[in-house]
């Protein structure tokens, strides 16, 4: 039996482990969320306001049920990951999606509420409203964050849905570096992945920044542990 590589082969070895790792759970969360997909390709031809409006709908009927649910158990991936859980018991993207299923849900029910209110204020003051335009899109910054953190703390800790949205609430208000580190570095990603290399979009990118995500919130998490010894 062969030891354990180590050196370039090894580093090579490690590489391609953790390419696999994020491209086959990106893949099925992208699986996973299709029929949105779909609809948001079909939304970007739209030609008038009542198709976009046609399409609009089932988009936001699907976001809670399939939405929520399938990248709830891609960040349970990332936690994994980061914590190296992996190491002694790894559980299938599956699993996740079962085990947050319920609570996945009702936040996706009350998240994509907000950011339909959000959306639509942003629509309406658009022409109208420079200044209220620019505060909602500053809100949906926010609020984008505070998604993001919803989805690590429901992975992470076992509460009662009210208290986890009240602690995701407060760990995005709480900390300026962890929001400062999502919106970055998720806003770069984003960015990166719509505009230049769409391509990566089904194999990556989702992965890539629920990992860099439950990073920086495990980070918040332990140093305020510490703080609290």
């Amino acid at each position: 039996m062969m030891g354990k590589q180590s050196g370039f082969m090894g580093g090579m070895y490690a590489v391609s482990e953790w390419i696999a790792k994020f491209s086959l759970t990106n893949l099925a969360w992208f699986a996973m969320n299709l029929p949105i997909v779909v609809l948001v390709l079909s939304l970007l031809d739209a030609r008038d306001q009542g198709e976009v409006l046609i399409l609009l709908i089932p988009i936001i009927l699907f976001a809670p049920v399939v939405f929520f649910p399938a990248t709830a158990a891609l960040f349970a991936k990332a936690r994994e990951w980061v914590r190296k859980d992996y190491m002694v018991e790894n559980k299938s993207y599956w699993s996740y999606y079962r085990e947050n299923y319920l609570q996945s849900v009702a936040g996706g029910l009350l998240f994509t509420l907000l950011w339909v209110i959000v959306a639509v204020d942003i629509y309406y003051f658009y022409e109208s409203s420079t200044i209220l335009t620019g505060v909602f899109l500053v809100t949906s910054i926010l609020l984008y964050v505070f998604t993001v953190n919803f989805f690590a703390t429901v992975v992470h800790v076992s509460l009662p849905f009210r208290k986890l949205v009240k602690r995701s609430f407060f760990i995005t208000l709480g900390s300026p570096l962890l929001f400062g580190t999502i919106a970055v570095t998720n806003g770069f990603l984003l960015m990166v992945s719509v505009y230049m290399f769409p391509v990566i979009i089904p194999v990556f990118t989702g992965a890539i920044v629920a990992f860099l995500s439950f990073s920086a919130y495990y980070r918040f998490i332990i140093a305020v542990k510490k703080e609290e010894e």
